[in-house]
């Protein structure tokens, strides 16, 4: 396990540039989700082959997590390493529009998956530590920072294919964007960090924290669907053009951000497990509605309500696993590395169910999976610590 302590550098610059970093990922995503039906239809593939390029995303990114905390430790700490893996992440984001066929482009999403993978566990674990500095919960704001973001990526792809622009151009516009903006936050960091690794990369979570680890499992897993199939499920099932079909996610983004600007206050007034309870309760129902919406605005007024469910569900798990554990750091990393295989395994498993069943039928899963969450948030709630910290 890694030890970390931020420098007496100015706290705001730490936080704004920390902000930054999640912004920049959160437009990454939020691209290459509005732009994924326009690689599928460039390459004409089914939604079985596109799951298979999810999957090695996924496999990527998987495979890449467990030894981010090791490259912290090698590089000087999270920011250290954010520095490299952040960048590395931009420049692989301007590929996909190239890809000639469906083995390029899998090729192309497993390095995208493992850069994406190695840079998402330093920045949260990086995110803790300026949140510890600071002196108070501000988890929440960095994860609006991130669905900031995924809006301003999704809305600029969507601009971007209504105009016309080649799909090529539009990865390459989007990595350009990404690049700029860690390059410009990397300096704000902070650069003295205190890194102690113990050299193991696996670590089984405390039992007091499965519940906790199964939420963000099962939330996330739900993230990652909206990430990669609500633009497309708009394109194939409501038959919206690809630049309508964009603004899907975009919708959902901006939901997600206007919950989590107010999700440190709505923690400490109704507590960490209602907060989960109620969130995946409302998204259920969201994507109930997007299923059965026979209009697009019924379908995108589903996507926003499943935003607004999720947008607290995985900051608060996040502050509830250090809460309850003996390591906060160790509590937060097993959480968000459990929470990210199901953000990125959520797309391959969609892309098979709707290669037997269709997108309706495969979206219906996902209902269940969220209905899954409200017995174990109860369970992990004798745990206490319910309303976290003031």
């Amino acid at each position: 396990m890694t030890q970390l302590s931020l420098a007496p550098a100015l706290p705001w610059r730490a936080r704004l540039g920390t902000s930054a970093i999640f912004f920049a990922n959160g437009f990454g995503i939020g691209s290459w989700a509005a732009d994924l039906p326009k690689v599928k239809a460039m390459l004409a593939l089914s939604d079985a082959q596109l799951s298979l390029a999810l999957f090695a995303m996924a496999a990527a990114a998987i495979l890449s997590m467990p030894f981010a905390g090791v490259i912290c430790g090698r590089l000087g700490g999270p920011s250290a390493a954010l520095r490299y893996t952040s960048v590395c992440f931009g420049l692989v984001l301007c590929l996909p529009g190239l890809a000639a066929s469906l083995p390029i482009l899998t090729g192309v999403t497993f390095a995208l998956g493992a850069f994406n993978g190695l840079m998402d566990v330093p920045m949260n674990a990086h995110a803790t530590v300026v949140e510890r500095k600071w002196g108070a919960a501000i988890m929440s704001s960095f994860h609006a920072a991130w669905s900031c973001g995924g809006l301003a990526g999704a809305s600029l792809a969507g601009l971007l294919i209504a105009a016309g622009v080649p799909t090529p151009v539009l990865f390459a516009v989007a990595g350009a964007v990404v690049l700029a903006i860690v390059c410009a936050s990397g300096p704000q960091l902070g650069a003295k960090e205190a890194t102690t690794a113990t050299g193991q990369a696996f670590v089984w979570p405390e039992r007091r924290l499965i519940a906790l680890c199964l939420v963000a499992l099962l939330g996330m897993l739900m993230e990652g669907a909206m990430a990669d199939w609500s633009a497309v499920y708009l394109n194939s099932v409501i038959k919206l053009a690809p630049a309508l079909a964009a603004g899907g996610y975009a919708a959902y983004a901006f939901a997600m951000l206007f919950g989590r600007s107010f999700g440190d206050y709505a923690v400490r007034a109704l507590g960490r497990t209602r907060i989960i309870m109620f969130g995946a309760t409302l998204a259920a129902g969201g994507t109930l509605v997007a299923v059965v919406a026979p209009s697009p605005v019924g379908a995108v007024a589903g996507f926003c309500l499943v935003g607004l469910g999720l947008s607290n569900l995985v900051p608060t798990v996040f502050s509830a696993s250090a809460a309850i554990t003996s390591s906060p750091a160790l509590g937060i990393s097993m959480a968000a590395t459990i929470g990210y295989a199901g953000f990125l395994l959520g797309p391959p498993l969609i892309g098979a169910v709707a290669s037997f069943s269709g997108l309706r039928a495969s979206f219906m899963l996902l209902i269940v999976a969220l209905i899954a969450i409200v017995p174990l948030a109860a369970v992990s709630r004798k745990f206490g610590d319910e309303r976290g910290a003031k």
